[in-house]
């Protein structure tokens, strides 16, 4: 085989891993549009255009228009955040746990096994919040559900966990066979399909004069800055000095060579503000258990995107879980003992307990400098955009999600580009070996 046909043949296999993940994608989209039997979804849809930019509207956002049509989808990927989410804070806590992230991939896939489990458990409970929730609303005095009672709730609820469950099966089926994070595709795939309509709304009320041409700019500017600001942090990374010492194999001599260690502004990515966004799901299901309450009065007036209170959870969520991320996918300790065994250092820094100490310095400064752009482009943009009168979708976390999703998909493919061509290389190599003629 000539290296041509194998570069061709693995360039086929990269193409088949996109084609896979647009599948899926597919798949879930057709998903979003089977609503589940009883629901009058023409007054469902007028409820959530009544309730402007609130919480409800922001998590319909993230399931793709599902929460609005009440599909199989409803739930979307946040049960499986949240149970995430407790996950890696149990396993940070729980010895045992911790012990099992320490075992490799075997350990690894307990705690997986654990975390589908959770998610299966909260998709219950919200699932049923849900379908109690709805089967006591009204909307201009007619009742959301057509056809009520406990046989309704319960297939409701039976559904709203098989569709979480297919979701969450869709997304490792896409991390592992396709390209990308599956969830966090998924959760984008949801944000674009949306942002043609709301396009088309924009135009709208352009026309009928009550958005102007002056607020429009306004508008597609602070898109820019958005998107403009997200890729250039996302792209900005520390490039530490790595001098490695001579190394002695036989007679040969092989004198220190220099790298670098890159350190990202924001290693952890667009996790901070999905975190955040699921954590913000608690009130709304707080509300949802007596929704005539007082508190669940105070949580629909004050937890709206934009305001104050909403901000502020927010803003310190998205702190936190770029702190708690960062700490769980860059572990200074094992970096400082891997340089080590290695014979790498870095010049000034003593190899050891120094280095990792150095890289924590680092790593907590890069940390705080890219979670306060994080809350900067998830919170600005929205107090900016609120004032115009605009849907949420131009918010700053939905461009956030999509540009950092679009990005790290990029380089996933590019990583797969280069991990092909260096396999073709080796394998064409071993190949002209093996054809070598042995001289007599």
């Amino acid at each position: 085989m000539n290296k041509p046909s194998m570069q061709t043949n693995f360039l086929n296999h990269l193409q088949k891993r996109i084609l896979i993940t647009l599948g899926f994608l597919a798949i879930y989209r057709i998903g979003v549009h089977i609503p589940i039997p009883g629901v009058d979804t023409v007054a469902l849809r007028q409820f959530f255009a009544s309730q402007g930019g609130n919480l409800l509207s922001m998590f319909n956002m993230f399931s793709g228009g599902a929460l609005e049509r009440f599909s199989v989808f409803a739930l979307g990927v946040m049960p499986y955040i949240s149970a995430s989410i407790i996950s890696q804070l149990l396993t940070v806590v729980v010895p045992k746990l911790e012990a099992l992230s320490k075992e490799g991939q075997s350990g690894r896939k307990k705690i997986t096994q654990y975390t589908r489990y959770g998610t299966i458990f909260l998709a219950v409970i919200q699932g049923f919040m849900i379908a109690r929730t709805l089967q006591s609303a009204d909307f201009n005095g007619s009742p959301l559900v057509t056809q009520g009672g406990l046989g309704w709730m319960l297939l409701t609820v039976l559904s709203l966990v098989a569709g979480t469950a297919f979701v969450m099966w869709l997304g490792e089926q896409i991390t592992d066979r396709g390209v990308g994070n599956g969830i966090s595709l998924i959760i984008f795939a949801g944000i674009v399909a949306g942002l043609p309509s709301v396009l088309g709304n924009t135009y709208s009320q352009y026309t009928s004069e009550q958005l102007d041409l002056l607020r429009i700019l306004i508008i597609v500017a602070v898109c820019i800055f958005v998107v403009a600001g997200v890729v250039f942090m996302e792209t900005g990374a520390r490039q530490v000095p790595i001098q490695y010492t001579k190394r002695q194999m036989g007679q040969k001599v092989f004198s220190g060579q220099q790298s670098h260690l890159p350190l990202r502004v924001n290693a952890s990515g667009v996790i901070p503000p999905i975190f955040a966004s699921s954590l913000l799901q608690f009130p709304l299901t707080v509300a949802a258990f007596s929704p005539q309450s007082p508190l669940a009065e105070i949580i629909n007036t004050y937890m709206i995107p934009g305001g104050w209170l909403y901000n502020t959870v927010y803003v310190i969520g998205v702190v936190f879980f770029a702190f708690f991320y960062t700490k769980i996918v860059f572990k200074t300790d094992d970096v400082a003992e891997n340089l080590k065994k290695n014979g790498g250092f870095i010049p000034g820094i003593r190899p050891g307990i120094r280095t990792a100490e150095y890289l924590d310095q680092l790593v907590d400064r890069l940390t705080m400098s890219g979670a306060i752009y994080l809350a900067a482009i998830c919170v600005l943009p929205t107090i900016l955009t609120g004032q115009f009168n605009v849907q949420f979708y131009f918010g700053g976390t939905s461009l956030l999600i999509v540009v950092g999703v679009a990005l790290d998909t990029f380089r996933q493919i590019e990583g797969h580009r280069q991990s092909l061509r260096y396999e073709a290389f080796m394998k064409s190599s071993k190949n002209s070996k093996r054809r070598r003629v042995p001289v007599r």
